[in-house]
């Protein structure tokens, strides 16, 4: 039997069939109002907040892991909770969990008497006893009045609880908590960058302006200004007359001139990102005896 020194430590703990099959892990445990652990509820991994209850009747630690006598398949089909609501468990939503799994209440309160040696504790459904007389599930002792089930996050903490409100003892206001992202960053190295140099031998084209003399023959007919050379000399001989011609050709050259300087600069750029992440909150009931019945408080 799980008893209160269980307890603390249930949170979070792999929860696994009788088969050896793993569920989920323990998210709450719920208390029977004094104290001992009765139900709690598990992860089993599906999308949403809703949590599978399981009776920790004859549930065991073993190594590290919490064993329950049913398969996987009904503790996930059981009825369940959710999550982000921290709410006792009233005798309409025990009375269901009973019948799915198939208990009785007075086994379970012979189970109690056994492992926590209360003698004159017992559980009481619709039916009248010579202890008390219920009409919900919840569970009652002759030394408490209307005790309810309730999910005791205050376990692992070590807080008082009273038996009929989850509320210190002496306080007469109640608590709401929400959990809330903090959100900061941290300077880590994303990459290195390097300048290196080498050397590649590419082609380039120049069209560079270039000069070339040709012969053209010019005849000139015998005027009154060249006559006198064209008579100087013998009447008939032979000659030759030869001409030089050149032409301008493209001689290339390299030489290394600086273009231009590189450096490695850093710069800081700012961005934005989204983060996501859950968070829990508490909500509260209030049933007022007005015209305005119940309202939620957040």
């Amino acid at each position: 039997m799980i008893d209160l020194e269980h307890a603390t430590s249930l949170h979070g703990t792999d929860v696994y069939d009788n088969d050896g099959d793993k569920i989920g892990s323990v998210g709450q445990v719920w208390d029977d109002g004094l104290g001992r652990p009765a139900w709690a509820s598990v992860k089993t991994g599906l999308f949403g907040l809703n949590e599978s209850l399981v009776p920790l009747d004859n549930a065991e630690l073993r190594d590290d892991r919490l064993v329950v006598p049913f398969d996987k398949a009904k503790v996930k089909d059981a009825p369940n909770v959710d999550a982000s609501h921290d709410e006792p468990l009233v005798g309409q939503d025990v009375d269901r969990l009973y019948e799915y799994y198939g208990l009785s209440w007075e086994e379970s309160s012979q189970a109690y008497r056994t492992g926590a040696g209360t003698a004159d504790a017992s559980y009481t459904g619709t039916t009248t006893t010579s202890t008390t007389t219920t009409t919900g599930g919840a569970y009652t002792d002759p030394a408490v009045d209307n005790a309810s089930y309730r999910s005791d996050a205050g376990y692992a903490e070590g807080r008082t609880v009273d038996t009929d409100r989850d509320r210190s003892i002496g306080d007469d206001a109640m608590t709401r908590s929400e959990e809330r992202l903090n959100v900061n960053t941290q300077t880590e190295q994303t990459g290195r960058a390097r300048l290196r140099k080498y050397v590649v031998t590419e082609r380039e084209n120049v069209t560079v302006p270039v000069s070339r003399e040709e012969v053209r023959l010019e005849r000139e007919p015998i005027t009154e200004a060249n006559r006198g050379a064209a008579f100087d000399g013998p009447d008939i001989t032979e000659s030759e007359h030869e001409v030089t011609l050149h032409a301008e050709r493209p001689v290339v050259e390299t030489e290394a001139v600086p273009v231009e300087r590189v450096r490695l600069g850093k710069e800081t750029v700012r961005d934005e990102e989204t983060v996501t992440g859950e968070v829990r909150k508490e909500r509260i009931e209030a049933d007022l005896p007005d015209s305005e019945g119940r309202r939620t408080l957040d």
